[in-house]
């Protein structure tokens, strides 16, 4: 039972690194996706003729909306990069490597 329980702590550091590394590159790909949107935005934007009746409202909200699912995707990992690197738990209570709560 011992050999179980310190080869799990042997995986523990790891694994939360893993984790951080796949949630990095989750961000770098949103970040990515997000640009794109706005770029895909301002030519929308510019191409616009209102006398003309050239209009790109629909795609261009939708593009808007991208870009806040994005941002929120991108602030999500950020956070739980955040609790890994202070070691909370999922839920937000203190947890691996703090003690009583505090970390001093």
């Amino acid at each position: 039972m011992e050999n179980a329980g310190a080869s799990r702590s042997n995986n523990g550091p790891a694994r939360l690194s893993d984790d951080i590394a796949v949630l990095e590159s989750e961000i770098a790909r949103f970040t990515l996706q997000r640009e794109k949107a706005l770029a895909r935005v301002r030519e929308l934007m510019a191409a616009e003729d209102p006398g003309k009746g050239i209009s790109h409202h629909e795609e261009i909200f939708r593009l808007q909306q991208d870009k806040l699912r994005f941002d929120v995707e991108i602030k999500f990992r950020q956070n739980k990069i955040n609790r890994i690197n202070l070691g909370m738990d999922e839920d937000g209570t203190p947890g691996g490597g703090l003690s009583d709560g505090f970390l001093f």
